[in-house]
């Protein structure tokens, strides 16, 4: 049983949820009555000036950031492994023009926010931290996930460090890597025959249809429907402009599946250029595999989304058909002037090689990113001066 302390402890902590569709408020759901995601009701804002980089204690990894998020007020609550503060390197200093075997390496004249440097190899640990300090501080004892791997393998580790009881849904052909990290970190993968979607049905069976917790001891920590999942990711604007001396890129690119790291970097951003910690937003834009590109679709038509007639089936971990959260990419899209695009698994491969070659170790989802970066400086929508940022999202050793 709680003691008085605890259980006030618990009762300050819990924020309540918001619809922006309908308005209706909630303390704990997995989504609206309206059938829409719900986001925190009352997400913190930075105050006062933006500190001096130099004196930023950046020791806590993403949690230096934790007057920014909307979990975590209490430290005992946060699930933490340290992750965070990942390196933002310039992608070309160093590299010999010749003189060295391998593919030919045209500068990419960007920086890359090396996600791949998290624990579990990968960006869906900025979530999975969050995600799982807000079960915490919910008393939850059970979660499930559905995934096609990265967010799997993150949630089942981070509830494992809370000692909580997680069940993660996974595509029949899971990679077995992925597959490993789950049971490894003592959570059960339920292999999905069918589509990605299929994955997410059967998820969501496990919960009630209208999105209430009652009558189920299952906690839907979802990346794509969970609101803290994307107060972790919003992390990566916070570390990306502290990193800069609080001075913004022109133009950020990542890859776009359900947006969680997308969308995390819109409202990492838009919150810092509120508070006047920075002077705008950068242009956003997100690379979708070739063949699964509905945000591309909606925005250019079928032939875009499809610019081979291929399917890139290299990059399964943004095959995803129906975004939870689409309006609210492309509403990023617009408000900040940036794009979606699809890239070719033939594009997308000869970055790959690209990448290691150059010491990048990254997994072949990951590469759609600078690959969508090129496409977008031979359109000329991306200056060949301007500043950009690429996270690179997952680790090689995970392909």
């Amino acid at each position: 049983m709680e003691s008085p302390d605890e259980s006030d402890r618990r009762a300050r902590a819990r924020r309540g949820l918001r619809c922006p569709e309908c308005g209706e408020t909630y303390r704990d759901r997995w989504r609206c009555r309206c059938g829409a995601p719900l986001d925190f009701a009352d997400p913190p804002a930075p105050e006062g000036s933006a500190p001096a980089p130099e004196s930023f204690d950046a020791r806590g990894g993403l949690w230096a950031f934790a007057d920014l998020l909307a979990v975590g007020d209490d430290p005992r609550d946060r699930v933490t492994l340290g992750e965070g503060m990942t390196p933002l390197v310039d992608a070309d200093e160093g590299r010999e023009s010749g003189g060295r075997s391998g593919p030919e390496i045209p500068p990419w004249n960007a920086s890359f926010k090396l996600e791949y440097a998290f624990p579990t190899g990968s960006f869906k640990d900025r979530g999975a931290t969050a995600t799982l300090t807000r079960a915490r501080e919910l008393g939850v004892e059970r979660v499930v996930e559905d995934s096609s791997g990265n967010a799997g393998a993150a949630i089942a580790t981070y509830a494992a460090r809370a000692g909580i009881g997680a069940e993660i849904y996974v595509p029949a052909d899971a990679k077995e890597s992925k597959l490993r990290a789950i049971r490894r970190a003592g959570a059960e993968p339920v292999r999905i025959e069918g589509s990605r979607q299929d994955v997410t049905d059967a998820c969501v069976a496990a919960l009630n249809e209208d999105g209430s917790d009652a009558g189920t001891d299952a906690w839907y920590a979802s990346h794509a429907w969970n609101p803290a999942f994307f107060e972790g990711t919003a992390t990566v604007a916070y570390e990306i402009a502290l990193q800069r001396g609080w001075d913004a890129p022109d133009a950020v690119v990542t890859p776009l599946g359900h947006g969680t790291l997308f969308l995390g970097a819109y409202r990492g951003f838009r919150r810092l250029e509120r508070a006047g910690w920075i002077d705008s937003v950068p242009r956003l834009y997100g690379a979708q595999a070739a063949g699964v590109a509905p945000v591309v679709e909606a925005l250019h038509g079928p032939e875009a989304a499809r610019p081979d007639g291929t399917v890139n089936d290299a990059a399964d971990g943004i095959q995803i058909a129906e975004p939870v959260r689409d309006r609210e990419i492309r509403a990023a899209i617009d408000a900040t002037g940036g794009d979606a695009l699809a890239v070719t698994e033939a594009a997308a491969t000869r970055e790959l090689d690209r990448l290691h070659a150059a010491g990048f170790y990254t997994e072949p989802t990951c590469a759609v990113a600078p690959a969508a970066l090129r496409i977008l400086r031979e359109r000329g929508e991306i200056g060949p001066d301007e500043d950009v940022v690429v996270p690179l999202t997952g680790s090689g050793l995970k392909g």
